[in-house]
């Protein structure tokens, strides 16, 4: 993680972004969204995870999270470590992946390139915390977290994009539990 971005105060939320190495397109299959979304609901259960809102898009993750007790850098090292294998292991066995050499591959190219890694990287290093200390800053984030699919053109409303937690800020129900902000 950068020296620039850190997390200073554990008693605030932070907006996180992450993103697969090279930007790669990997979430367009359901059965690798539920991955994120399960491990996220594992970290919230066991880890003392706060999510308080969430999306992924094709190439990366954004969330906005606190923590009850743990430190929230070692909740996301342990959480983006866990994906990253779960990750693997369901690229390797789905019968469908019609990427998956190419994928396999470039995660192996790049965890071969980066000296923190033994053989294997998904996820690009840094996280980039950005601290929400004010409601001006959390109202922006979660507009920019909601709208990225809107932005992306993937759905003209926020709360119809179903690997969000725009729907939980519409008073429906998401995949995950949440803390509503609002």
């Amino acid at each position: 993680m950068s020296r620039a971005y850190k997390f200073r105060d554990q008693n605030k939320p932070y907006f996180v972004s992450f993103a697969v190495i090279y930007w790669i397109d990997l979430f367009t299959r359901k059965e690798y969204c539920y991955t994120i979304t399960d491990a996220l609901a594992y970290c919230q259960k066991e880890k003392d995870l706060i999510v308080y809102a969430w999306c992924i898009m094709p190439s990366h993750v954004h969330l906005i999270i606190g923590t009850r007790e743990k430190p929230m850098q070692d909740i996301l090292r342990d959480f983006k470590r866990f994906t990253s294998k779960k990750l693997k292991e369901e690229i390797s066995n789905h019968p469908q992946e019609s990427r998956k050499e190419w994928l396999l591959w470039m995660f192996e190219r790049a965890g071969k390139k980066n000296s923190n890694n033994k053989d294997w990287q998904l996820w690009q290093q840094h996280n980039q915390p950005i601290e929400l200390w004010d409601n001006y800053m959390i109202d922006s984030k979660l507009n920019y977290l909601h709208n990225n699919p809107v932005e992306a053109e993937m759905v003209r409303n926020a709360e119809d994009y179903c690997w969000s937690s725009a729907i939980d800020y519409s008073d429906g129900k998401g995949k995950i539990n949440i803390e509503l902000m609002i």
